[in-house]
């Protein structure tokens, strides 16, 4: 038996040892108010039994219920704010439809066996509670609170039955006070668990935390949509995502990434369905690290003197804009390959071409990241490569002459 079944359990035995000895103390001492809450109290037991039915029910899977039976959890709560409410009219049909008149000898008794109730319930809501929003179960939440209004009815019963030892007639005054907080607890988890049959999002700070996960990937470029719902103790994500990558098995490796990250950071997540689509752009951003002639490619990307970054708009081939600019890493001790590489991103690069590739290396963790395209270009010049951006031009561009004029300036 795992422990919210265990937890159930043990909420029918203690509701069904509270209901023995209120029915007791009402006999001895005349009570109406006593009376009522014994009937809550077995109100209680037919609510626990409902809940350890629905911890096993809402378990299973089939091919009728692919998602699961979750919301059973949630469907079970439903019941008992019932029960609380059943449990309400009965007391007030008690106070004010029966005849029956404190037994003063026995009041002692009654108070002694009210004040053992309240230990009883308050030490057993708070164990179910603490226990119930751990394991994330709903119905183990709502019985927690269902089984705690027996210790602020037996509060009220409690004021009653001394009002009475004094010669006070408070105690039906006393039962009608136990029914408004019985109907306060009955209507804050008969709300809560509608929200969730019908579907209502999960809680702000939940999916913003989730916005957050998504949007730190490198490679996703936007959220279009972002939905996300209970199911018993369970969360249902979905997600409607634009990212950089241009193959499937790149997107299918960002999803995965995005899908891990919100299973480690998000509790009890039981489904995450993300839709994506390939970023579309209508230019293609490139690099290429070039030597001191500006003409050759540098084999040493971080020390690379320059690099010539193109703008390229893809349904011509045309170039938007063109500028040579010099490397503000080159003279860096460590890391100057990822700090260069994080600089091109911040320009907008979408491909690098190199005289060689970067496995293993900083930058090349630095591109896949962020979907990057690396592209191994040996023994060409800087001529060939424009070339080859301008292949599908009708009217390929001269490239301007390197001279200081046209070099961006440092980190430019």
């Amino acid at each position: 038996m795992e422990r919210n079944e265990k937890i159930g359990a043990y909420s029918i035995g203690v509701n069904l040892l509270l209901v023995a000895i209120k029915a007791l103390l009402s006999v001895l001492s005349g009570s109406v108010a006593l009376i009522a809450d014994a009937i809550h109290s077995f109100t209680d037991v037919i609510s626990s039994i409902t809940v350890l039915a629905g911890i096993k029910i809402s378990k299973r899977k089939s091919k009728n219920f692919p998602y699961g039976l979750y919301k059973v959890e949630n469907f079970v709560s439903l019941l008992s704010s019932i029960f609380i409410f059943l449990a309400g009219y009965k007391i007030v049909h008690t106070a004010f439809f029966e005849q029956q008149s404190l037994k003063i000898e026995y009041l002692p008794y009654a108070m002694i066996g009210v004040l053992l109730t309240m230990a009883i319930t308050f030490a057993f809501s708070r164990y179910e509670l603490t226990q119930g929003k751990e394991i994330g179960s709903p119905s183990l939440v709502a019985d927690a609170e269902h089984i705690r209004t027996d210790m602020l009815s037996s509060s009220v019963i409690l004021a009653g039955l001394v009002g009475g030892w004094f010669g006070l007639n408070l105690d039906r005054i006393a039962a009608l006070l136990v029914v408004f907080l019985i109907f306060r607890a009955g209507g804050r988890i008969l709300l809560d668990a509608l929200r969730v049959l019908l579907d209502a999002s999960i809680d702000f700070e939940t999916m913003d935390r989730v916005k957050t996960i998504i949007m730190k990937d490198p490679q996703v470029i936007s959220i279009n949509a972002l939905w996300g719902r209970n199911s018993g103790p369970f969360k249902f994500i979905e997600a409607d995502i634009v990212i950089k990558a241009k193959s499937l098995d790149k997107a299918h490796s960002v999803n995965r990434r995005i899908e891990k990250e919100i299973r480690k950071n998000v509790s009890k997540v039981d489904h995450i369905l993300i839709h994506y689509e390939p970023q579309r752009k209508e230019t293609t951003t490139c690099a290429v690290p070039l030597k001191k002639d500006n003409i050759g490619l540098s084999e040493h990307f971080g020390d690379a003197p320059y690099f010539y970054i193109v703008t390229v708009r893809e349904k011509d081939g045309a170039f938007v804009s063109e500028a040579y600019h010099r490397n503000p890493f080159a003279g860096e001790e460590k890391g100057k390959g990822i700090k260069v590489g994080e600089w091109l991103l911040k320009k907008g690069v979408d491909t690098v071409y190199s005289p060689k590739g970067f496995k293993g290396k900083g930058p090349g963790y630095v591109f896949s990241d962020a979907g990057v395209d690396v592209i191994v270009t040996e023994g060409a010049t800087l001529a060939d490569i424009q070339g080859s951006i301008q292949k599908s031009n009708d009217h390929p561009q001269a490239l301007k002459p390197f001279n200081d004029s046209t070099v961006s300036g440092e980190g430019q």
